[in-house]
Protein backbone atom coordinates (compact mmCIF):
# COMPACT_ATOMS: atom_id res chain seq x y z
CA UNK A 1 0.00 0.00 0.00
CA UNK A 2 0.98 3.15 -0.61
CA UNK A 3 0.26 5.34 3.00
CA UNK A 4 3.03 4.09 5.61
CA UNK A 5 1.89 1.90 8.09
CA UNK A 6 -0.04 3.47 10.71
CA UNK A 7 -3.84 4.82 12.59
CA UNK A 8 -6.25 5.36 9.65
CA UNK A 9 -9.33 7.73 11.56
CA UNK A 10 -12.60 6.42 8.82
CA UNK A 11 -15.01 7.95 11.13
CA UNK A 12 -15.41 11.43 12.34
CA UNK A 13 -17.84 13.19 14.82
CA UNK A 14 -19.61 16.15 14.32
CA UNK A 15 -19.90 17.94 17.60
CA UNK A 16 -22.53 20.11 16.49
CA UNK A 17 -25.21 17.95 15.29
CA UNK A 18 -23.76 14.69 16.84
CA UNK A 19 -23.76 13.23 13.07
CA UNK A 20 -20.93 10.79 12.40
CA UNK A 21 -19.55 10.90 8.51
CA UNK A 22 -17.36 8.28 7.01
CA UNK A 23 -13.83 8.42 4.98
CA UNK A 24 -15.01 6.40 2.10
CA UNK A 25 -11.77 6.76 0.21
CA UNK A 26 -9.62 6.07 3.28
CA UNK A 27 -11.20 2.55 4.35
CA UNK A 28 -10.94 1.53 0.93
CA UNK A 29 -8.02 2.21 0.59
CA UNK A 30 -6.83 -0.42 3.22
CA UNK A 31 -9.59 -2.56 2.81
CA UNK A 32 -10.17 -2.98 -1.14
CA UNK A 33 -5.97 -3.10 -1.56
CA UNK A 34 -5.68 -6.44 -3.87
CA UNK A 35 -3.52 -7.98 -1.34
CA UNK A 36 -6.51 -7.94 1.13
CA UNK A 37 -9.90 -7.29 -0.04
CA UNK A 38 -10.71 -11.37 -0.55
CA UNK A 39 -8.80 -12.05 3.04
CA UNK A 40 -11.21 -12.92 6.24
CA UNK A 41 -10.87 -10.06 8.68
CA UNK A 42 -10.95 -9.51 12.94
CA UNK A 43 -12.61 -6.83 13.95
CA UNK A 44 -10.98 -6.05 17.39
CA UNK A 45 -12.48 -2.43 19.40
CA UNK A 46 -12.06 -0.77 22.66
CA UNK A 47 -14.72 0.97 23.77
CA UNK A 48 -15.38 2.87 26.89
CA UNK A 49 -15.65 6.24 28.16
CA UNK A 50 -13.50 9.30 26.91
CA UNK A 51 -9.92 9.73 28.48
CA UNK A 52 -9.91 6.42 30.38
CA UNK A 53 -7.26 5.03 28.47
CA UNK A 54 -8.23 3.33 25.04
CA UNK A 55 -5.81 4.41 23.04
CA UNK A 56 -3.30 3.79 25.49
CA UNK A 57 -3.48 0.74 25.30
CA UNK A 58 -4.71 0.52 21.53
CA UNK A 59 -0.90 1.53 21.64
CA UNK A 60 0.59 -1.51 23.63
CA UNK A 61 -1.77 -3.70 21.10
CA UNK A 62 0.37 -2.07 17.69
CA UNK A 63 3.61 -2.55 19.90
CA UNK A 64 2.99 -6.32 20.22
CA UNK A 65 1.99 -7.07 16.58
CA UNK A 66 5.14 -5.08 15.18
CA UNK A 67 7.63 -6.64 17.44
CA UNK A 68 5.73 -10.15 18.27
CA UNK A 69 8.46 -12.08 17.25
CA UNK A 70 10.68 -10.36 19.49
CA UNK A 71 11.51 -11.98 23.21
CA UNK A 72 10.27 -8.72 24.84
CA UNK A 73 7.81 -6.77 22.44
CA UNK A 74 7.88 -4.18 25.30
CA UNK A 75 10.40 -3.06 24.05
CA UNK A 76 13.32 -0.46 26.41
CA UNK A 77 12.39 1.29 29.21
CA UNK A 78 13.38 4.81 27.50
CA UNK A 79 10.86 4.30 24.63
CA UNK A 80 8.10 6.61 23.76
CA UNK A 81 4.99 4.95 22.98
CA UNK A 82 3.46 5.76 19.10
CA UNK A 83 0.73 5.14 17.47
CA UNK A 84 -2.74 5.89 18.17
CA UNK A 85 -2.82 9.99 19.82
CA UNK A 86 -3.21 10.41 23.07
CA UNK A 87 -2.74 12.00 26.11
CA UNK A 88 -3.07 12.08 30.14
CA UNK A 89 -4.98 14.58 32.30
CA UNK A 90 -8.81 15.78 33.08
CA UNK A 91 -10.57 16.62 30.27
CA UNK A 92 -10.92 20.19 29.52
CA UNK A 93 -13.43 22.35 30.90
CA UNK A 94 -16.51 23.44 28.58
CA UNK A 95 -18.56 27.07 28.66
CA UNK A 96 -21.83 24.62 28.58
CA UNK A 97 -24.01 23.53 31.01
CA UNK A 98 -22.78 20.63 32.72
CA UNK A 99 -26.06 18.38 31.88
CA UNK A 100 -25.47 19.24 28.03
CA UNK A 101 -22.05 18.03 28.84
CA UNK A 102 -23.26 14.84 30.72
CA UNK A 103 -25.92 14.22 27.63
CA UNK A 104 -23.05 14.80 25.19
CA UNK A 105 -20.55 12.05 26.42
CA UNK A 106 -23.17 9.87 27.31
CA UNK A 107 -24.06 9.79 23.46
CA UNK A 108 -20.81 9.68 22.35
CA UNK A 109 -20.10 6.64 24.34
CA UNK A 110 -23.68 4.69 23.68
CA UNK A 111 -23.44 5.51 20.25
CA UNK A 112 -19.61 4.16 19.75
CA UNK A 113 -20.62 1.01 21.84
CA UNK A 114 -23.82 0.60 19.05
CA UNK A 115 -21.81 1.87 16.16
CA UNK A 116 -19.32 -0.74 16.49
CA UNK A 117 -21.07 -3.54 17.91
CA UNK A 118 -22.50 -5.27 14.90
CA UNK A 119 -19.46 -5.94 13.22
CA UNK A 120 -16.42 -6.26 15.29
CA UNK A 121 -15.44 -9.84 16.41
CA UNK A 122 -13.76 -9.14 19.92
CA UNK A 123 -14.98 -6.05 21.81
CA UNK A 124 -13.06 -4.55 25.18
CA UNK A 125 -15.17 -2.77 27.11
CA UNK A 126 -13.01 -0.57 28.83
CA UNK A 127 -15.30 0.48 31.78
CA UNK A 128 -15.63 0.24 35.65
CA UNK A 129 -19.09 1.80 36.54
CA UNK A 130 -22.41 -0.04 36.27
CA UNK A 131 -23.86 2.62 33.53
CA UNK A 132 -21.36 1.42 30.91
CA UNK A 133 -22.70 -2.03 31.77
CA UNK A 134 -26.19 -0.89 31.13
CA UNK A 135 -25.45 0.72 28.04
CA UNK A 136 -24.99 -2.25 26.56
CA UNK A 137 -28.54 -2.99 26.38
CA UNK A 138 -28.92 -0.60 24.12
CA UNK A 139 -27.85 -2.66 21.25
CA UNK A 140 -28.44 -6.12 22.82
CA UNK A 141 -31.77 -5.40 21.99
CA UNK A 142 -30.17 -5.38 18.61
CA UNK A 143 -29.02 -8.81 19.48
CA UNK A 144 -32.56 -10.35 20.30
CA UNK A 145 -33.78 -8.87 17.32
CA UNK A 146 -31.09 -10.75 15.23
CA UNK A 147 -31.77 -13.93 16.86
CA UNK A 148 -35.24 -14.11 15.77
CA UNK A 149 -33.69 -13.59 12.00
CA UNK A 150 -30.64 -15.56 12.20
CA UNK A 151 -31.07 -18.15 15.00
CA UNK A 152 -27.48 -17.46 16.06
CA UNK A 153 -25.67 -15.68 18.69
CA UNK A 154 -25.22 -12.49 16.28
CA UNK A 155 -22.05 -11.00 18.78
CA UNK A 156 -18.75 -13.24 19.05
CA UNK A 157 -16.42 -12.25 22.21
CA UNK A 158 -16.93 -9.65 25.05
CA UNK A 159 -14.08 -8.58 27.45
CA UNK A 160 -14.78 -6.49 30.08
CA UNK A 161 -11.22 -4.37 30.64
CA UNK A 162 -11.14 -2.80 33.95
CA UNK A 163 -8.24 -1.12 34.47
CA UNK A 164 -7.25 0.97 38.16
CA UNK A 165 -8.17 -2.60 39.68
CA UNK A 166 -7.65 -1.80 43.58
CA UNK A 167 -8.49 -4.63 45.61
CA UNK A 168 -6.25 -7.76 44.00
CA UNK A 169 -6.32 -8.86 47.53
CA UNK A 170 -10.36 -9.74 46.47
CA UNK A 171 -10.11 -10.70 42.98
CA UNK A 172 -6.72 -10.94 41.75
CA UNK A 173 -5.45 -9.38 38.18
CA UNK A 174 -5.50 -11.18 34.78
CA UNK A 175 -8.15 -13.47 33.66
CA UNK A 176 -8.97 -15.82 36.33
CA UNK A 177 -9.34 -12.88 38.90
CA UNK A 178 -11.52 -10.90 36.57
CA UNK A 179 -13.99 -14.38 35.62
CA UNK A 180 -14.55 -14.64 39.43
CA UNK A 181 -15.51 -10.69 39.22
CA UNK A 182 -17.77 -11.18 36.25
CA UNK A 183 -19.71 -13.79 37.75
CA UNK A 184 -20.14 -12.27 40.74
CA UNK A 185 -20.96 -8.87 39.30
CA UNK A 186 -23.57 -9.98 36.27
CA UNK A 187 -25.84 -12.48 38.54
CA UNK A 188 -28.96 -12.09 38.50
CA UNK A 189 -30.84 -10.94 41.64
CA UNK A 190 -34.59 -10.53 42.56
CA UNK A 191 -33.20 -7.35 44.62
CA UNK A 192 -32.09 -5.90 41.49
CA UNK A 193 -33.95 -3.27 39.42
CA UNK A 194 -35.78 -5.27 36.56
CA UNK A 195 -33.68 -3.02 33.97
CA UNK A 196 -30.49 -4.40 35.33
CA UNK A 197 -31.90 -7.67 34.99
CA UNK A 198 -33.04 -7.83 31.87
CA UNK A 199 -29.39 -6.28 30.78
CA UNK A 200 -27.38 -9.50 32.27
CA UNK A 201 -29.71 -11.95 30.56
CA UNK A 202 -29.14 -10.17 27.13
CA UNK A 203 -25.36 -10.26 27.85
CA UNK A 204 -25.11 -14.25 27.96
CA UNK A 205 -27.52 -14.83 25.43
CA UNK A 206 -25.84 -12.21 22.71
CA UNK A 207 -21.99 -13.30 22.93
CA UNK A 208 -20.81 -16.49 22.30
CA UNK A 209 -17.95 -15.89 24.84
CA UNK A 210 -17.59 -13.28 27.58
CA UNK A 211 -14.34 -12.42 29.93
CA UNK A 212 -13.05 -9.95 32.25
CA UNK A 213 -9.46 -8.99 32.58
CA UNK A 214 -8.28 -7.04 36.01
CA UNK A 215 -5.73 -4.78 35.41
CA UNK A 216 -3.78 -2.94 38.13
CA UNK A 217 -3.33 1.34 38.03
CA UNK A 218 -0.25 2.29 35.74
CA UNK A 219 1.09 4.41 38.44
CA UNK A 220 1.14 7.98 39.18
CA UNK A 221 3.38 9.37 36.33
CA UNK A 222 1.30 8.33 33.56
CA UNK A 223 -1.58 9.76 35.20
CA UNK A 224 -0.57 12.92 36.99
CA UNK A 225 1.85 14.31 34.81
CA UNK A 226 1.68 16.16 31.42
CA UNK A 227 5.12 15.25 30.23
CA UNK A 228 4.51 11.26 30.35
CA UNK A 229 4.88 10.12 26.80
CA UNK A 230 4.40 6.48 27.21
CA UNK A 231 8.32 5.34 28.03
CA UNK A 232 8.18 2.11 29.78
CA UNK A 233 10.31 3.46 33.04
CA UNK A 234 7.44 5.46 34.48
CA UNK A 235 4.46 2.80 33.95
CA UNK A 236 4.50 0.67 37.00
CA UNK A 237 5.83 -2.79 36.80
CA UNK A 238 2.82 -4.46 38.18
CA UNK A 239 1.01 -3.02 34.99
CA UNK A 240 3.14 -4.00 32.85
CA UNK A 241 3.29 -7.58 34.30
CA UNK A 242 -0.19 -8.32 33.16
CA UNK A 243 -0.01 -6.04 29.82
CA UNK A 244 2.59 -9.05 29.11
CA UNK A 245 -0.42 -11.41 29.86
CA UNK A 246 -3.55 -9.72 28.26
CA UNK A 247 -2.01 -8.84 25.14
CA UNK A 248 -0.61 -11.58 23.31
CA UNK A 249 -3.83 -13.34 24.92
CA UNK A 250 -5.75 -11.11 22.76
CA UNK A 251 -3.19 -11.07 19.63
CA UNK A 252 -1.58 -14.57 18.89
CA UNK A 253 -3.58 -15.97 15.62
CA UNK A 254 -5.20 -18.44 17.86
CA UNK A 255 -7.15 -16.46 19.46
CA UNK A 256 -8.60 -14.35 17.18
CA UNK A 257 -11.96 -14.96 16.22
CA UNK A 258 -12.89 -13.97 12.39
CA UNK A 259 -15.67 -11.97 12.12
CA UNK A 260 -18.70 -13.69 11.42
CA UNK A 261 -22.29 -12.50 10.29
CA UNK A 262 -24.88 -14.64 9.67
CA UNK A 263 -22.88 -17.37 9.87
CA UNK A 264 -20.61 -16.36 6.94
CA UNK A 265 -17.56 -15.05 7.72
CA UNK A 266 -16.76 -11.08 6.83
CA UNK A 267 -13.81 -10.11 4.32
CA UNK A 268 -12.33 -7.49 3.93
CA UNK A 269 -14.59 -5.95 0.67
CA UNK A 270 -17.16 -6.98 2.54
CA UNK A 271 -16.92 -5.15 5.64
CA UNK A 272 -16.35 -2.18 3.27
CA UNK A 273 -20.28 -2.60 2.80
CA UNK A 274 -21.09 -2.81 6.41
CA UNK A 275 -19.34 0.18 7.03
CA UNK A 276 -21.34 2.15 4.36
CA UNK A 277 -24.78 0.97 5.49
CA UNK A 278 -24.41 1.49 9.30
CA UNK A 279 -23.17 4.86 8.56
CA UNK A 280 -26.70 5.71 6.95
CA UNK A 281 -28.47 5.22 10.19
CA UNK A 282 -25.90 6.94 12.77
CA UNK A 283 -27.09 10.66 11.76
CA UNK A 284 -28.50 13.35 14.12
CA UNK A 285 -28.87 13.09 17.81
CA UNK A 286 -31.77 10.11 18.10
CA UNK A 287 -30.26 7.19 18.44
CA UNK A 288 -31.50 4.78 15.70
CA UNK A 289 -33.74 1.76 17.18
CA UNK A 290 -32.29 -1.88 17.19
CA UNK A 291 -34.84 -2.34 14.13
CA UNK A 292 -32.89 0.16 11.72
CA UNK A 293 -29.37 -1.50 12.76
CA UNK A 294 -31.11 -4.74 11.82
CA UNK A 295 -32.30 -3.55 8.46
CA UNK A 296 -29.07 -1.90 8.37
CA UNK A 297 -27.41 -5.47 8.71
CA UNK A 298 -29.25 -7.27 6.14
CA UNK A 299 -28.85 -4.42 3.25
CA UNK A 300 -24.95 -4.63 4.09
CA UNK A 301 -25.25 -8.52 4.06
CA UNK A 302 -26.99 -9.04 0.66
CA UNK A 303 -24.69 -6.15 -0.64
CA UNK A 304 -21.56 -7.60 0.77
CA UNK A 305 -22.86 -10.86 -1.13
CA UNK A 306 -23.66 -9.49 -4.28
CA UNK A 307 -19.90 -7.63 -4.00
CA UNK A 308 -18.53 -11.24 -3.55
CA UNK A 309 -20.56 -12.66 -6.65
CA UNK A 310 -19.26 -9.82 -8.35
CA UNK A 311 -15.61 -10.28 -7.91
CA UNK A 312 -15.86 -13.92 -8.72
CA UNK A 313 -17.63 -13.11 -12.20
CA UNK A 314 -14.48 -10.53 -12.73
CA UNK A 315 -11.54 -12.76 -11.85
CA UNK A 316 -12.98 -15.67 -13.92
CA UNK A 317 -14.05 -13.23 -16.87
CA UNK A 318 -10.43 -11.46 -16.50
CA UNK A 319 -8.23 -14.96 -16.83
CA UNK A 320 -10.43 -15.36 -20.05
CA UNK A 321 -10.52 -12.90 -22.00
CA UNK A 322 -9.02 -9.69 -19.65
CA UNK A 323 -6.04 -7.46 -20.02
CA UNK A 324 -3.44 -8.59 -23.28
CA UNK A 325 -4.81 -12.06 -23.26
CA UNK A 326 -5.81 -13.26 -26.78
CA UNK A 327 -8.75 -12.53 -28.82
CA UNK A 328 -11.44 -14.89 -28.18
CA UNK A 329 -14.10 -16.24 -30.46
CA UNK A 330 -17.64 -14.84 -29.91
CA UNK A 331 -19.55 -18.11 -29.84
CA UNK A 332 -16.76 -18.94 -27.32
CA UNK A 333 -16.56 -16.27 -24.89
CA UNK A 334 -20.25 -16.59 -24.96
CA UNK A 335 -20.51 -20.41 -23.52
CA UNK A 336 -18.00 -19.69 -20.66
CA UNK A 337 -19.53 -16.07 -19.69
CA UNK A 338 -23.03 -18.37 -19.63
CA UNK A 339 -21.03 -20.88 -17.10
CA UNK A 340 -19.40 -18.26 -14.87
CA UNK A 341 -22.53 -15.96 -14.70
CA UNK A 342 -24.83 -19.11 -13.13
CA UNK A 343 -21.43 -19.71 -11.44
CA UNK A 344 -21.56 -16.38 -9.56
CA UNK A 345 -25.79 -16.26 -9.32
CA UNK A 346 -24.80 -19.80 -7.56
CA UNK A 347 -22.71 -18.43 -5.14
CA UNK A 348 -25.22 -15.50 -4.03
CA UNK A 349 -27.98 -17.70 -3.54
CA UNK A 350 -26.02 -20.20 -1.02
CA UNK A 351 -24.67 -17.45 0.78
CA UNK A 352 -26.64 -17.38 3.99
CA UNK A 353 -28.60 -13.35 3.90
CA UNK A 354 -30.87 -11.57 5.85
CA UNK A 355 -34.40 -9.53 5.02
CA UNK A 356 -36.20 -12.83 3.54
CA UNK A 357 -36.44 -14.02 0.23
CA UNK A 358 -38.53 -11.38 -1.52
CA UNK A 359 -36.23 -9.04 0.34
CA UNK A 360 -32.98 -11.08 -1.21
CA UNK A 361 -34.38 -11.56 -4.75
CA UNK A 362 -34.33 -7.80 -4.99
CA UNK A 363 -30.43 -7.48 -4.42
CA UNK A 364 -30.32 -10.80 -6.99
CA UNK A 365 -31.82 -8.58 -9.73
CA UNK A 366 -29.19 -6.03 -9.19
CA UNK A 367 -26.56 -8.56 -9.57
CA UNK A 368 -28.19 -10.21 -12.50
CA UNK A 369 -28.22 -6.05 -14.34
CA UNK A 370 -24.59 -5.30 -12.86
CA UNK A 371 -23.23 -8.93 -14.09
CA UNK A 372 -25.15 -7.99 -17.46
CA UNK A 373 -23.05 -4.62 -17.63
CA UNK A 374 -19.91 -5.91 -17.17
CA UNK A 375 -20.31 -8.81 -19.98
CA UNK A 376 -21.18 -5.92 -21.93
CA UNK A 377 -17.79 -4.45 -21.28
CA UNK A 378 -15.61 -7.87 -21.50
CA UNK A 379 -17.56 -8.10 -24.93
CA UNK A 380 -16.48 -4.97 -26.15
CA UNK A 381 -12.46 -5.62 -24.67
CA UNK A 382 -12.67 -8.49 -26.53
CA UNK A 383 -13.24 -7.08 -30.00
CA UNK A 384 -10.95 -4.55 -29.01
CA UNK A 385 -8.48 -7.39 -30.05
CA UNK A 386 -9.49 -8.38 -33.42
CA UNK A 387 -7.69 -7.43 -35.65
CA UNK A 388 -9.79 -7.65 -38.26
CA UNK A 389 -12.72 -5.60 -36.18
CA UNK A 390 -9.67 -2.94 -36.39
CA UNK A 391 -9.83 -2.77 -39.66
CA UNK A 392 -12.89 -3.88 -40.47
CA UNK A 393 -14.08 -0.65 -42.33
CA UNK A 394 -11.17 -0.24 -44.52
CA UNK A 395 -11.11 -3.70 -45.32
CA UNK A 396 -14.78 -3.30 -46.62
CA UNK A 397 -14.25 -0.51 -48.32
CA UNK A 398 -11.10 -1.62 -50.32
CA UNK A 399 -13.03 -4.85 -51.36
CA UNK A 400 -15.90 -2.93 -52.40
CA UNK A 401 -13.46 -0.83 -54.37
CA UNK A 402 -12.05 -3.89 -56.08
CA UNK A 403 -15.58 -5.31 -57.08
CA UNK A 404 -16.87 -2.32 -58.09
CA UNK A 405 -14.17 -1.98 -60.90
CA UNK A 406 -14.03 -5.31 -61.75
CA UNK A 407 -17.80 -4.73 -61.92
CA UNK A 408 -17.65 -1.69 -63.82
CA UNK A 409 -15.19 -2.95 -66.51
CA UNK A 410 -17.66 -6.40 -67.27
CA UNK A 411 -20.56 -4.08 -68.08
CA UNK A 412 -18.82 -1.47 -70.58
CA UNK A 413 -17.55 -4.65 -71.95
CA UNK A 414 -21.23 -6.05 -72.45
CA UNK A 415 -22.14 -3.29 -73.61
CA UNK A 416 -24.15 -1.83 -70.47
CA UNK A 417 -22.10 1.78 -69.93
CA UNK A 418 -24.91 3.48 -67.91
CA UNK A 419 -25.05 0.54 -65.17
CA UNK A 420 -20.80 0.63 -65.25
CA UNK A 421 -21.23 5.04 -65.05
CA UNK A 422 -23.43 3.73 -61.87
CA UNK A 423 -20.53 1.88 -60.32
CA UNK A 424 -17.70 3.88 -61.11
CA UNK A 425 -19.90 6.39 -59.30
CA UNK A 426 -20.02 3.62 -56.12
CA UNK A 427 -16.63 3.19 -56.68
CA UNK A 428 -15.33 6.77 -56.31
CA UNK A 429 -17.62 6.90 -53.30
CA UNK A 430 -15.89 4.27 -51.19
CA UNK A 431 -12.52 5.92 -51.96
CA UNK A 432 -13.57 9.12 -50.48
CA UNK A 433 -14.90 7.02 -47.78
CA UNK A 434 -11.71 5.08 -47.46
CA UNK A 435 -9.47 8.26 -47.42
CA UNK A 436 -12.15 10.17 -45.15
CA UNK A 437 -11.91 7.21 -42.67
CA UNK A 438 -7.85 6.80 -42.48
CA UNK A 439 -7.80 10.68 -41.92
CA UNK A 440 -10.89 10.57 -38.95
CA UNK A 441 -8.40 7.61 -37.48
CA UNK A 442 -4.99 9.77 -37.83
CA UNK A 443 -6.50 13.03 -36.82
CA UNK A 444 -9.42 12.12 -34.48
CA UNK A 445 -11.75 14.91 -36.02
CA UNK A 446 -15.06 14.07 -36.89
CA UNK A 447 -15.59 11.05 -34.95
CA UNK A 448 -19.23 11.41 -35.83
CA UNK A 449 -18.50 10.73 -39.40
CA UNK A 450 -15.97 8.65 -38.80
CA UNK A 451 -19.06 6.41 -37.06
CA UNK A 452 -21.20 6.51 -39.80
CA UNK A 453 -18.68 5.11 -41.96
CA UNK A 454 -18.11 1.76 -39.62
CA UNK A 455 -21.90 1.68 -39.34
CA UNK A 456 -22.38 1.92 -43.27
CA UNK A 457 -19.39 -0.73 -43.88
CA UNK A 458 -20.89 -3.10 -40.92
CA UNK A 459 -24.42 -2.58 -43.18
CA UNK A 460 -22.49 -3.64 -46.20
CA UNK A 461 -20.57 -6.62 -44.68
CA UNK A 462 -23.86 -7.71 -43.26
CA UNK A 463 -25.69 -7.78 -46.60
CA UNK A 464 -22.91 -9.29 -48.11
CA UNK A 465 -22.77 -12.55 -45.92
CA UNK A 466 -26.74 -12.79 -46.05
CA UNK A 467 -26.17 -13.21 -50.05
CA UNK A 468 -23.03 -15.74 -50.05
CA UNK A 469 -24.93 -17.63 -46.87
CA UNK A 470 -27.68 -17.64 -49.05
CA UNK A 471 -25.74 -18.83 -52.32
CA UNK A 472 -24.42 -21.63 -50.30
CA UNK A 473 -27.17 -22.75 -48.83
CA UNK A 474 -27.28 -21.82 -45.18
CA UNK A 475 -29.95 -22.56 -42.87
CA UNK A 476 -31.60 -19.23 -41.41
CA UNK A 477 -31.26 -20.16 -38.29
CA UNK A 478 -27.17 -20.88 -38.66
CA UNK A 479 -27.17 -17.77 -40.31
CA UNK A 480 -28.62 -15.51 -37.72
CA UNK A 481 -25.98 -16.48 -35.30
CA UNK A 482 -23.23 -15.95 -37.87
CA UNK A 483 -24.38 -12.63 -38.76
Amino acid sequence: MVREHGPVQIVTVSKDDHSFSLDTDALEQVLLAPELREKHVVVLSVAGAFRKGKSFILDFMLRYMYRKSKEDWLGSEDEPLTGFSWRGGAPSPRPRASSCGARSSWWRRTTALRWQSPYRSITCLRTSREDDLQQLQLFTEYGRLAMDEIFLKPFQSLMFLIRDWSFPYEYTYGFKGGSEFLDKRLQVKEAQHEELQTVREHIYSCFTSISCFLLPHPGLKVATSPAFDGQLKDVAAEFKKELRNLIPTLLEPDSLAEKEINGNKVTCRGLVEYFKAYIKIYQGEDLPHPKSMLEATAEANNLAAVAAAKDQYYRNMEKTCGGDLPYVSPDSLEEKQDFFFGESLHLFISTKKMGGQDYCNRYQTQLEEELAEMWKSFIKHNESKNIFSAFRTPAVLFVLVCFMYVLSGVLLFIGLATVSTACDIVLLLAMIAMLTWAFIRYSGKYRGLGTAIDQAAGVVLEQATVVLNKSRGVPAAQRKKSS
